[in-house]
């Protein structure tokens, strides 16, 4: 998925840093695309015209699967005064999961990519007057296979479709394919273009321009990137498997990651761009239409290339070129070198947001080896093995006035932001407290996972002592509903005397048992039965 790390909201210093002065190459100013952008991560420009933009819009509280939905398509308009209009969310186009629009393949049929959980497709849309309508899902093998942080464009003419993922195949991380339409609804296996294309970094974003037969991508790792950078490649014969060697395209270049080109007329460009690698996309363009300084000199590469190795010094060792992902520094180039026994692994990455305002707030991390208590933030560079290898099995985050999570280490993602939601300790809020379990049909707490929970929110309580709370018992709906009201007031009464052992005053905790009256999933199944069962704390008013 695309890569997010430092997560929501971004400062408005920050946004008045990078796009309230003028970003000068070659005397031309670079904007952000007024009404279009947002705090959030905002990607993958695709022009449909009809002064049309579409694009992918990632962890916006609005889109479908709310904070932590990692993509929906917004949709924004170029005004007759070249400003953007805001951005609106097409909720006709959009899933739970990561969504990102390929482009037209005919002048009424859209084509977009939807991942929810393990299920991936690529689907047509009908255009019926302003809306989008579900038409069907077409066939494309292998497109499961393709994983990492897929983006792509179906070609003008709708014959093509040019893709980025990390295959069975990839060289490195994320690499540039091919699929060819081979019926009304079907498309071929995707094919590698190969290394004259493809790094052991990543390749992303592909756009084709068959009028000029030039290939526009992002990468980390051609000569001369500092970070990711646009690059031009042009197709060299009649088949797909020709290409000249990748040229950068200065006039786009910054200190950031450049990535996903999209052209509105021959004199006007769209791309995404964040002043730092694991910062934020903005859709930028130009501030007036300027003349696009495109490369137009390319080479056939003289000789055939193949994998990179190079052995060292007194040694037989041999080291690769690997995609680093630096949490902050502008304009650290995002490759070093490593040896083949070193694993090119991500840093975890989180985004820590207030759970009801959807802002991100300031926290820190706390684990433990053995006796040893070890303390990080946002920027540091934790990797989830080396976690694993230390034996470590939950991290603790916390945020000033925020009660504590306990996240566990088997639960972290790699390949995408940690999504973290922090419930802060005033007047009305709930907490769960998912990890305090009882003994089958009575009111015993059970389980390590029990006790740590609630000493956890001992100390918490220790550290926030004008803090008073409401204990809430709940049942689900099965058995006599009064013994099952007796049997949530008897747990809410077992977590007080448990916190009042560990010095919280009796005077600051009340309970309340409500059995199986206030359910917050279906009592028809065992999973929802399993949620209702549960212990919350609500901050007093």
């Amino acid at each position: 998925m695309i890569k997010i790390s430092q997560w929501i909201f971004k400062a408005s210093s920050v946004l008045l840093l990078a796009f309230c002065f003028p970003l000068v190459l070659f005397s031309q100013q670079i904007q952000s695309l007024s009404g279009a952008n947002s705090p959030q991560d905002d990607m993958n420009p695709v022009w449909i015209g009809d002064n049309t933009l579409l694009f992918t819009r990632a962890f916006h509280p609005d889109n479908i699967g709310g904070v932590t939905d990692p993509g929906d398509i917004w949709m924004t308009q170029k005004g007759e005064d070249g400003n953007w209009s805001e951005a609106i969310h097409r909720t006709d186009l959009s899933r739970s999961g990561y969504d990102f629009a390929l482009g037209l393949e005919n002048v009424l049929t859209l084509l977009v990519y939807h991942q929810e959980g393990s299920n991936v497709g690529l689907y047509q849309y009908s255009k019926f007057g302003k809306d989008w309508n579900f038409l069907r899902k077409v066939t494309m093998p292998g497109l499961e296979d393709l994983k990492g942080q897929l983006s792509g464009r179906v070609v003008s003419g709708g014959n093509q479709i040019f893709l980025s993922g990390n295959g069975k195949d990839s060289r490195g991380n994320e690499d540039l394919y091919l699929s060819q339409k081979s019926g009304v609804i079907s498309w071929s296996e995707p094919v590698n273009l190969g290394l004259v294309l493809n790094t052991e970094g990543q390749e992303m974003s592909p756009f084709y321009d068959p009028s000029s037969n030039r290939l526009f991508f992002s990468s980390n790792m051609l000569p001369g990137a500092n970070g990711k950078d646009i690059y031009i490649s042009k197709r060299l014969g009649e088949t797909w498997d020709t290409w000249s060697i990748p040229v950068k395209w200065t006039q786009l270049s910054s200190n950031g990651s450049d990535i996903s080109v999209t052209f509105i007329s021959p004199k006007e460009v769209i791309w995404t761009s964040t002043q730092n690698s694991d910062g934020f996309a903005d859709l930028l363009s130009f501030a007036d239409p300027v003349e696009l300084v495109i490369p137009d000199d390319f080479e056939l590469p003289k000789e055939k290339i193949t994998e990179l190795k190079q052995p060292t010094s007194g040694s037989q060792t041999t080291v690769k070129i690997a995609p680093i992902y630096p949490l902050s520094a502008v304009g650290i180039p995002e490759v070093k070198m490593l040896s083949v026994e070193e694993e090119s692994e991500k840093s975890v990455r989180w985004f820590v947001v207030d759970a009801k305002n959807k802002v991100e707030v300031p926290f820190s991390l706390l684990w433990k080896t053995g006796d040893k208590t070890f303390t990080a933030d946002k920027n540091s560079d934790i990797k989830i093995s080396q976690l694993i290898n230390s034996g470590v099995i939950e991290i603790k985050i916390t945020s000033s006035g925020y009660f504590p999570q306990m996240i566990q280490v088997s639960g972290l993602k790699a390949e995408e932001p940690n999504v973290i939601l922090m419930t802060k300790a005033e007047s009305g809020n709930l907490v769960v407290l998912k990890d305090v379990n009882f003994k089958r049909g009575t009111a015993e707490l059970e389980g390590e996972e029990t006790f740590i929970a609630l000493n956890e929110i001992a100390e918490f309580l220790l550290e926030n002592p004008e803090l008073k709370l409401r204990i809430h018992g709940h049942t689900d709906s099965a058995g006599d509903p009064g013994l099952n009201k007796q049997l949530s007031l008897e747990r809410a009464k077992s977590v007080r005397d448990f916190l009042i052992g560990k010095g919280i005053e009796f005077e600051s905790l009340r309970i309340s048992g409500w059995g199986g009256t206030r359910p917050v999933a279906s009592n028809t199944t065992e999973s929802g039965r399993s949620k209702n069962r549960r212990v919350e704390l609500e901050v007093e008013r």
